[in-house]
Order: structure tokens, then C-alpha cells, then sequence
């Protein structure tokens, strides 16, 4: 076997040469047997990616996606056999001859220091050219397999967040932050001070990012709008003393890290693990809900308006400009008939489907428990859901049934949410 090397000076002299190289260099991490001088071929392999400009990395991963398919004669004889016989041991094979080798490629490729980083920032960059360029679809796909098995619930490790917490891990908070953009080092002390807890999922092979982190608030009965657990709390005794009242843990930001690792589940695991934490922390919290934004309801309303099947929405002429909501006795016109179609919203099947918060939560086995006027009047929030917030509500006692009725196309809600279902216009 041939070793490539690399050095420094190729790097800064054959800069048009880099994306040959990388191809070279994948070509032999395939072909090589022996662990170690694969080890090695993945480490050069992986600096000259790094050295990569825009271009090449796109020309590299249309390379991935377009080589290293399936041997065709061999999976073509595998399916006859298959047809033929049946048996459990031809599936195997079959199995294995359609099993591309490009993911045995990008499980070498991962051997590398950093490899696994690497490969997720590679999915992220794929995102934007999915549409356009359907052959990235397979890469896409495959990094989505192998990341699958390599981030499953047993190798991730949970950690809570809090001040001591080393910095660039709470910058990164900071950065991912995407449901209540933190302020600065202010507010970001105040969601981590005694009455708040905050939880992250970490993985070994990338032990200073987090996956996806979860803020909670410890408060007396279900919270109904952000800015009081936003507020900036007087000082510490007093935060210690609200988390020792508290009988309910309120979740209001999930966020998810690696735009890499989209479609990869963590959140039902992080939440559940959570409640678990929280209750052998303060055993005399009774509840565990969301306070969660309503992200397609504005979306869906314009829609159904404009097709003229959304009833009651006919009184609603004045909300387009948002500056309504500061307008006490404008507000209280409009709020019937918006909370009574939001409720109808969250409740059609077809509505979750493209609001995925509440798909998540619903999916998740949490209850619709209470819709919450004005929530949250911030820009983002008016934009989405008219400020419109929701309580998603979490009873071990009947997670698990509510999921089988999710499954099953129901949506398990509230007496409350019902009421408002048969509001004014129904």
C-alpha cells in the first residue's frame, strides 16, 4: 500500500490541485485494509478538507454522492437470489450488496480527530442545495443513517448547564439560542439563576457542543406568558425561595445545536430525563409543561381566510398590523375569535403536521392543556401566532396513552381548549 502524504507546504502550493487530492486520498481510505494506516489516510484526508474553499467542498460532496454506489451485478444477482429463495439468509445478503460503500467510507472518514464534527458541518452545508441538486439527496441520507446509530440515546450524556459551566460552553447557548434570543451575559444569568434550571445533551466525540439544550422555569401554576419568567429576578435568596415554593416546571426553550443532526430525535429523550431530574430534585413539583410558541398558526390563518373556509375569521379585519395588541379594547375584540381558531387549529390533524412544536410535544405524548392569549407580543411572536402561546402539558401518568392516540390521529386536549372550541362563530 501506498501512503499519501501531506505536508504544510503542499497545502499552501497546490491549493488547485486540493480537491484531486481529497478525491485520492477517499479513494485510498476505501481501499486501504490495514486500521492503522487507515487511521493515518483519514487524518490527511481530513486536513485537506479543512483546507478546502467553498467550491471544492461542494465538488467534493458531489463526488461522495455520485461514486461509491452499489456494485450493480452484485446486488442484481443478491435480488434474484432473494426472489428465488426467500430465506433469511439471502436478504442478508442482499442487504449487504445494497448497502453502499460510500457509508463505509464515511465511517472511515469519521476515524479521524475532529472527523465526526466534520461530517456533521458537511449535512449542514448539504441543506441548501437538497432542492436543486437531487443527487446530494443519497449523501444526505446516508450521513443522516450513520448519524442515527452514532447518536442514539446510549451514547449521549446529560448534563445541567449553570453558571460554573465553562464559558464557551454557555456562549454557545448564547448563539444557539433559537425560540427567546438570550440578551447578552445579563439574561443569560438570570435563565440560569436557582429558580431556573437548564439541561444539554452532550456527546462524547464532540464533548464541548452542545446537541440540544432545554430552559426551565420553576414556578407556582402553569405559566401563561414569557416576559415574567424573562424578567430579571432581584437576587439569588429570593430565586431559591421561589424554586422551594414551586410546584410546576415550566419548559419554555427547546433548541436544537447541529443543524447537521436534522431529523435526528433527542428532544422526547432530553425531556423525559429532565422531568425525571427535576422530580427527584424538588419532589413536590406536581406539573410539567411547556410554555410554547404556536410557530404556524399565522401562516395557516391567512391561508384558510384567503380560501374563505376558516369560519369567524370574517371579524377579523384589523390584524394585520400588529400594533393592535398594546390596544386593550382592540385586543379584547379580536381575542374570541383568534383563541377559537388556534384551538381549532392545534386540534386537525392535518394542522400539526406543519406546526411542528406542537407535532413534537403531541407526538411526544404531552397534552393540549391551555392556549394562552398574548402570551408572548414580542415581533416574532405576533409574527407567527398573533402572540399566541401554549401549555403543553406532561402527566407520566398518561404520556404513553396520549402517544397511542396521537398515532392513532387524535388529538388528546383539555376541557378548556374544547370550550374554546365552541366559542363565538362555531
Amino acid at each position: 500500500m501506498t501512503t499519501i502524504s501531506l505536508t504544510s507546504s503542499d497545502l499552501s502550493t497546490a491549493k488547485p490541485a486540493l480537491l484531486d487530492r481529497a478525491k485520492q486520498l477517499a479513494a485510498a481510505l476505501l481501499s486501504e485494509r490495514s486500521e492503522a494506516s487507515g487511521a493515518l489516510v483519514a487524518r490527511q484526508l481530513h486536513e485537506v478538507l479543512g483546507a478546502l474553499d467553498a467550491g471544492d467542498r461542494h465538488g467534493f460532496r458531489r463526488y461522495l454522492a455520485t461514486e461509491f454506489q452499489p456494485d450493480r451485478a452484485a446486488l442484481r444477482a443478491s435480488a434474484e437470489r432473494y426472489l428465488a429463495d426467500g430465506t433469511a439468509e439471502a436478504a442478508a445478503a442482499l442487504a449487504r450488496a445494497a448497502d453502499p460503500p460510500r457509508q463505509e467510507l464515511l465511517r472511515r472518514i469519521n476515524m479521524a480527530p475532529g472527523g465526526t464534527g466534520a461530517l456533521i458541518a458537511m449535512r449542514s452545508e448539504i441543506a441548501s442545495s437538497l432542492r436543486d441538486e437531487p443527487d446530494l439527496k443519497l449523501l444526505d441520507a446516508d450521513l443522516k443513517h450513520l448519524f442515527a446509530s452514532w447518536f442514539n440515546r446510549g451514547f449521549l450524556e446529560l448534563r445541567r448547564i449553570d453558571w460554573q459551566t465553562p464559558a464557551a460552553v454557555l456562549e454557545k447557548l448564547i448563539a444557539y439560542e433559537a425560540v427567546h434570543e438570550i440578551k447578552g451575559w445579563d439574561d443569560l444569568r438570570r435563565r440560569l439563576a436557582p429558580d431556573r434550571r437548564c439541561f444539554a445533551f452532550f456527546h462524547p466525540a464532540l464533548p464541548g457542543e452542545p446537541l440540544i439544550f432545554v430552559e426551565v422555569a420553576l414556578v407556582r401554576g402553569l405559566a401563561t406568558a414569557m416576559p415574567p419568567l424573562l424578567a430579571r429576578q432581584t437576587d439569588d435568596e429570593a430565586a431559591r425561595a421561589q424554586a422551594a415554593r414551586a410546584d410546576t416546571a415550566i419548559f419554555y426553550s427547546i433548541s436544537n445545536c447541529q443543524d447537521g443532526l436534522r431529523g435526528i430525535s433527542f428532544g422526547n429523550f432530553l425531556i423525559k430525563q429532565v422531568v425525571e431530574e427535576l422530580q427527584a430534585e424538588f419532589p413536590q413539583l406536581k406539573r410539567f409543561s411547556t410554555l410554547s410558541p404556536v410557530p404556524g398558526f399565522r401562516r395557516w390563518l391567512a391561508q384558510h381566510r384567503e380560501e374563505g373556509d376558516a369560519p369567524g375569521a370574517g371579524s377579523l379585519r384589523d390584524i394585520e398590523s400588529d400594533d393592535w395588541c398594546h390596544d386593550p379594547a382592540r385586543s379584547e375584540v379580536l381575542r374570541p375569535a383568534l383563541m377559537r381558531l388556534c384551538a381549532i387549529y392545534l386540534t386537525r390533524r392535518p394542522s400539526i403536521r406543519i406546526d411542528p412544536v406542537a407535532h413534537f410535544h403531541l407526538g411526544n405524548g404531552a397534552r393540549l392543556e391551555r392556549i394562552n392569549w398574548l402570551g408572548n407580543n414580542s415581533p416574532r411572536g405576533m409574527r407567527e401566532s398573533f402572540g399566541i402561546m401554549v401549555n403543553y402539558l406532561y402527566d407520566r401518568a398518561s404520556i404513553e396513552d396520549n402517544h397511542k392516540a396521537f398515532l392513532r390521529g387524535t388529538i388528546v386536549h383539555s376541557p378548556e381548549v374544547d370550550a374554546l372550541m365552541q366559542g363565538p362563530g362555531a
